[in-house]
Order: structure tokens, then C-alpha cells, then sequence
């Protein structure tokens, strides 16, 4: 009769299991000249090899239910080994030398010192250990309180008490900055949130009572307090389109008609390019050069920080049409560099053809026509007007200006022609546009007179070049509490005249100069 199935006790307790079954399974590949051992035959009682029948299927399936119980990748418990010295282990060139000397702990170490030195480290008093310090400068300085290495000999009291004291005079003074920059951030977040709740209790007033009512209140005290403090952004391009006004009675459907046109000029001017037909189109090539492409350089370098009025920019095609569209309607004057800051304060706060009648109206007034037209007599009398108030209020920077020849239009023509919206930061010279649009030009050179006050002290350290280069480009930290505070120090009045008498007198003088130096008639 065939032999019974046998079944085979698996276990991981060995690392031979798999050759052992391996061998059982297979005897065809034990060695040459080996033979398998024989199956021990059964016994003749059938009841006897009935019951080991059974009792071989209970031993199988406790087996194999012990071995599907275990995970097949079980982790090896370590033995506890006594320790002795490793054997030589392997390396990728030779071999790596056993360990001599098992890792110790710092206490072990510092003990064997003590008994070699004979010198006993008591440990720093309680007082001076770390309770519950709040503050833990983020940096190193916490390191110089770490224990050394366990392969070094411990800190000595003396040098554990001076690592200690000179920890403590970093964390002493790292502490007195972290704590000076808290406050500096708490004062400036509690000086956001007032000026944040002034502008919202401010906008209320300006929406519901103010702008219904614009012609009878504009004038009043309570309402220029409000405009000094500075108009909320919800409201500014409103009050600056009726502060500046439409006396050009411009339209949106006029500021199409030139845009048109432009765009008409732009297309002949990229598809011609002989000067004959240039000519013909009504512009010349000195045109062309001094209108499209000045724009397209301009508007590139305007606020290049915020990068929005760059090639690919939201408001790059806009600013493009405003400007071309002007150039249309006022041939006289042109594209004139700077024209690009103002157009661009005002494109952030109007729609597109708001923005263009206010750029127009405001263009227009005289102060403006006269630098952008480059009316070089009327330049001089807005110098000369300046300077009067400047001897007035800073006499003492004045002569200083004077002994280096250091004239106003080196400075002036450059916050003039932008309005201040490229020497200063962005809000605030949005702040002095407010001020502006109530006050008129006055406010332009009074604005000027602040910011030489507030920097009075630098300049008069400073010889012709380093004050040029310093007014040319003011410094980004400059705040509008510090600006305005300056401004409202200077005193726009000069032996009882106010800045309109100044520039009238002025105008007056000149007028008398011209005839009395004109060619006397012929008889």
C-alpha cells in the first residue's frame, strides 16, 4: 500500500528550514552516492493507524495554523550577549579593528576625572539653572550650555560657570532686541488698525454726507480736516475727478474718437516706412520717435515694482491707450516723460475714460502746461517763488544750497513733472494728491519744503553731488506721519503774502522788466 501523506512542522525558529524541507522534498538532489531515508512502514493494527491517521491531520492543522498565525518576516528578538570583544568585521577595503572601548557615559567620564584629578565639579547652584524660561533666542548661543562629547573630559566649574555668565549676557541682550521688535511691531499693527477703523468711520461720512452734497460742503473746515487726514481708497478717484473737474468738458465718446485715432497713427506707423508717406499720414519721423516710441520706453519704466503696468501687465494696453489718446488731443503738447506716472496713479484709481479726462483737466492747469511745455519763463518764476518761501522756513539750509550753487530746478523739476508718484512711495504720494486736488499748486511746493525739513539735518552734512543724488532719490522708509508733520510746520506766507501774491508779484516784475528793456519806438 502507498505510504501515508506526511506533514512537515514548519517553524522560523532556524535558519535551515528551507534547506531541511529542501532536502526531504527533493532527494533527487542530495549528493552523489546518497540515498534517501527510507518512509518507516506502517503498523498492521488498522485502528492504531487509523488514530495516527487522525492524530497526523491534528498535528498538520495546528501546524499550519501556527504558521499562518506568525508574520511571515517576524523580528528576531536580540539575545542578551555578555559583553565581549567583537570579532574583526568587513569593510568595502580590509578589515575594520574590533572596538576596544565601549561608548561611556558622561558621568562615568566625569567620575574617572574627578579620581584622576583629584578636583571635585559640583554642579551650578539651582538658582542659575534654566526655570521655566519663556524666551530662548533662535540661534546658537544655546549651544555653549551643551555637555561636551562623552569622548571629552567634562567642563571644570570655573569654565562652566563663565560659559554660563557669558549665556546669559547673550540671551540678556538677544532678549532686549526680540522684546524692542515686538513692541515696534505691536506699535506699528495698533497705529494699522487705527488708521484702518479712521478711514472706515471717515469713508461713512464721505459716501453719505460729503460727496451728496459736494458744491456746499467742500469748502468747509470739517471737511478739508478730513481731506488733510487723507481720503479713503473707496472714495479718492471720486473726489479727485471732482476736486480736479472737467472745465475741457471732455467725453468718454471724445476719448474714443482720439483713441482711435492713435491706434489709427500706431497701424500707419508700423506698416509705412518711407518718411514721404509718414509725411503724408500727417507726422513726421521725429514724430514717431518722440511719441510711440518714448511711450513705449516709459511705460516699461513705470512703477517696474508693481509690475503691472509692464508688457503683459493687466494695465499695460491701458496706460498705452490714455497716453496715445492725449498725444491726439493735444498735439501742442505731446508725450512729455513723467507724463507716465501720473496717468498710471490715476488708471489705479478711475475706469479708463475717468481716468483720461481727469489726466487731460489736470494737464491743463497752469502750473502743469508750464513744465510740460517746457516754458522755461514760467519755470523760473515758479524757482524764484519757491525759494522765497525757502529762505523763510530754512534759512539755514538755504545758505547752505546757495554756497553750492545748488539751484531748485535740480531737484524740483523731477517731483513736478510726476507729481511726487516716482521719488515717493505709492501711498503716500496718493496722500499728497489729496492735498493736492484741494490746495492747488501751493501744495506741490509746500510738499517739496516738507521733505527738505525732514531731511534738513542729512543735507547739511552733505556737499553739491551727494544732495543731488540724495533728493534725486529719497529714501523708501520715509512714513507719512513724519512727511505731513514737516509740511504743516512750513509757513506758505512771506511778510503777510501768501504763495498766489508771491507769483503774482513776480509775474508783475517780470512784466515791467520786459518793457522796460523792449526797443524804444521809432518816430
Amino acid at each position: 500500500p502507498p505510504a501515508p501523506l506526511g506533514f512537515t512542522d514548519v517553524t522560523l525558529n532556524s535558519r535551515n528550514t528551507y534547506e531541511v524541507s529542501r532536502r526531504r522534498s527533493a532527494p533527487e538532489h542530495l549528493p552523489h552516492g546518497a540515498t534517501a531515508p527510507a518512509a518507516p512502514a506502517p503498523p498492521p493494527q488498522e485502528p492504531a493507524d487509523r488514530a495516527r491517521h487522525r492524530g497526523g491531520i491534528a498535528s498538520a492543522g495546528s501546524s499550519f495554523a501556527e504558521f499562518f498565525a506568525r508574520n511571515f518576516f517576524t523580528k528576531r528578538t536580540k539575545e542578551l550577549k555578555p559583553a565581549v570583544q567583537s570579532a574583526p568585521g568587513w569593510k568595502l577595503f580590509g578589515k575594520v579593528p574590533p572596538r576596544e572601548n565601549l561608548p561611556k557615559d558622561s558621568k562615568i567620564i566625569q567620575q574617572e576625572y574627578e579620581a584622576r584629578t583629584g578636583r571635585m565639579c559640583k554642579p551650578p547652584p539651582p538658582s542659575a539653572r534654566r526655570k521655566n524660561i519663556e524666551f530662548e533666542p533662535l540661534s546658537t548661543t544655546a549651544l555653549i550650555l551643551e555637555d561636551r562629547p562623552a569622548n571629552l573630559p567634562a567642563k571644570s566649574v570655573e569654565e562652566a560657570l563663565r560659559h554660563r555668565q557669558e549665556y546669559d549676557e547673550m540671551v540678556a541682550e538677544a532678549k532686549k532686541r526680540e522684546i524692542k521688535e515686538a513692541h515696534k511691531r505691536k506699535k506699528i499693527m495698533r497705529e494699522r488698525f487705527k488708521q484702518e477703523e479712521n478711514i472706515a468711520s471717515a469713508m461713512v461720512i464721505w459716501v453719505n454726507e460729503i460727496l451728496p452734497n459736494w458744491e456746499g460742503m467742500r469748502g468747509t473746515r470739517r471737511v478739508r480736516e478730513l481731506w488733510w487726514q487723507g481720503l479713503p481708497p473707496s472714495v479718492r478717484g471720486k473726489v479727485w475727478s471732482l476736486a480736479v473737474g472737467n472745465e475741457l468738458n471732455i467725453t468718454p465718446e471724445l476719448y474714443e474718437i482720439f483713441l482711435s485715432r492713435a491706434k489709427e497713427r500706431w497701424k500707419s506707423f508700423s506698416e509705412t516706412s518711407s518718411e514721404n508717406d509718414i509725411e503724408d499720414a500727417g507726422a513726421s519721423v521725429a514724430d514717431r520717435e518722440a511719441s510711440l516710441e518714448l511711450i513705449k520706453l516709459d511705460i516699461s519704466r513705470t512703477f517696474p515694482s508693481l509690475y503691472i503696468f509692464q508688457k503683459g501687465g493687466p494695465y499695460h494696453d491701458l496706460l498705452h491707450s490714455v497716453l496715445g489718446a492725449y498725444t491726439c488731443y493735444r498735439p501742442d503738447v505731446g508725450y512729455v516723460q513723467g507724463m507716465s506716472f501720473i496717468a498710471a496713479v490715476l488708471i489705479l484709481n478711475l475706469e479708463e475714460a475717468d481716468a483720461f479726462i481727469a489726466f487731460a483737466n489736470l494737464l491743463n492747469k497752469p502750473c502743469q502746461l508750464a513744465f510740460f511745455r517746457v516754458d522755461h519763463s514760467m519755470m523760473l518764476k515758479y524757482f524764484a517763488a519757491f525759494e522765497v518761501f525757502f529762505e523763510e522756513n530754512l534759512p539755514k539750509l538755504f545758505l547752505h544750497f546757495k554756497s553750492y550753487s545748488l539751484t531748485p530746478d535740480i531737484y524740483l523739476i523731477d517731483w513736478i513733472f510726476t507729481l511726487y508718484s516716482k521719488s515717493l512711495p505709492l501711498d503716500l504720494a496718493c496722500r499728497v494728491w489729496d492735498v493736492f486736488c484741494r490746495d492747488g499748486e501751493e501744495f506741490l511746493f509746500r510738499t517739496g519744503l516738507g521733505i527738505l525739513r525732514l531731511y534738513e539735518d542729512i543735507l547739511l552734512q552733505m556737499d553739491f553731488i551727494h544732495i543731488a543724488q540724495f533728493l534725486t532719490k529719497l529714501p523708501e522708509d520715509i512714513t507719512s506721519e513724519k512727511l505731513f508733520s514737516c509740511i504743516a510746520a512750513i509757513q506758505m506766507q512771506n511778510s503777510n503774502k501768501k504763495w498766489a501774491q508771491v507769483f503774482a508779484s513776480l509775474m508783475k516784475d517780470n512784466k515791467e522788466g520786459d518793457k522796460n528793456h523792449s526797443p524804444a519806438p521809432k518816430n
